[in-house]
């Protein structure tokens, strides 16, 4: 079971296909896995059925953690009795998740420890890049994550539910596809095109948790991102383009509350119970190596991590990006096959 990630459904990230020209089969990570025998499935959050014109937000205050959290559960449940009436077993599942999907498959796992057996529905977990708890070393990024939350829990206060994807993931990518030489209308002196690269090359300068985080690896010129290293541009450009017009604001502020440990927190803590095998995959210039201290925090003593690096330690900011663990030409070969691998072999 996958879930994914912000701006995104599981179509957008692990079936590209189905949304971008710019994208074959062979390039889905749920066609990859679905080739070498392990049966795919995937939920998709409520906030992505929210229309982007006229949509009714009246539920999105209730879109948090929690509701997130239990949502996983009944997927899990209704794959597990369906694979069963239709003669696959009722055998548990692997859970995994993307970004802001991986945050939910730990808070998920940690959740069904505190279950009675009959009620547990997985049997491990992939979190792809991410972390459930920041080091201890990362003070800086719990406090980014503890001002956003701040931040965002302000807005929720005012009854503000909805972060608006339809304001800029879409129209950056649009821009940049549609007229790349015009004027940004988001940045003064640069072109849709030029914004676009920046954005995704140099997140960190919109959204940093962890140093020099970004979506995708750039290779730059004097300074400035120039082309995309690994990933097609076309497809990164239909990811953005296709996110979800809406997205829960109170989710975004729960997962930002438990990265920054203060009460009062949705969920309790209860990481150490996770006992199930994990392999976590991250990306260097994704969250990487930051992503390693979760799997010391957790119970579980089959413990596989395997973060793709293809630059010197120095060269990070242009390294394998959060992103290019999805939609790089070569993430079938350096992320897919190790992740395969294990779920086989488990």
């Amino acid at each position: 079971m996958l879930l994914h990630g912000d701006f995104a459904t599981f179509d957008t990230n692990f079936a590209p296909s189905l949304t971008s020209a710019a994208a074959a089969p062979d390039q889905d990570l749920a066609v990859y896995l679905a080739r070498r025998g392990i049966d795919v499935w995937g939920l998709d959050r409520r906030w992505t059925t929210a229309p982007k014109d006229g949509a009714d937000f009246s539920d999105f205050a209730e879109m948090g953690v929690v509701q997130a959290v239990s949502d996983t559960g009944r997927a899990l449940l209704f794959a597990r009795s369906l694979r069963g009436l239709t003669g696959a077993g009722q055998d548990p599942l692997f859970l995994g998740g993307f970004s802001s999907g991986a945050q939910i498959t730990y808070l998920y796992a940690a959740e069904e420890t505190q279950k009675p057996p009959a009620q547990q529905h997985i049997k491990g977990i992939v979190p792809i890049d991410i972390y459930a708890k920041v080091a201890p070393e990362d003070e800086v990024s719990r406090q980014v994550a503890c001002d956003a939350a701040a931040e965002e829990r302000d807005l929720v206060a005012q009854g503000v539910v909805d972060s608006d994807n339809s304001a800029f993931f879409q129209p950056v990518a649009e821009l940049a596809a549609s007229a790349p030489a015009d004027p940004s209308p988001f940045y003064d002196g640069y072109s849709n095109h030029e914004v676009f690269l920046g954005f995704v090359t140099q997140t960190y300068l919109f959204y940093e948790p962890k140093p020099k985080y970004h979506l995708i690896a750039g290779v730059f010129t004097d300074g400035a991102p120039s082309e995309l290293r690994y990933a097609p541009e076309a497809l990164i450009n239909d990811w953005l383009a296709h996110s979800p017009p809406h997205q829960s604001l109170v989710e975004a502020a729960d997962r930002d509350a438990l990265w920054c440990g203060e009460a009062p927190l949705p969920l309790d803590d209860h990481l150490a119970d996770i006992t199930v095998p994990l392999f976590y995959l991250g990306a260097a210039g994704g969250f990487g190596d930051h992503g390693l201290y979760t799997t010391t925090v957790v119970g579980s003593t089959d413990v596989t991590t395997h973060v793709v690096r293809r630059l010197p330690a120095d060269s990070e900011p242009e390294d394998f990006g959060h992103g290019d663990l999805l939609y790089a030409k070569d993430a079938p070969a350096l992320a897919w096959e190790p992740l395969s691998q294990w779920l086989l072999a488990h």
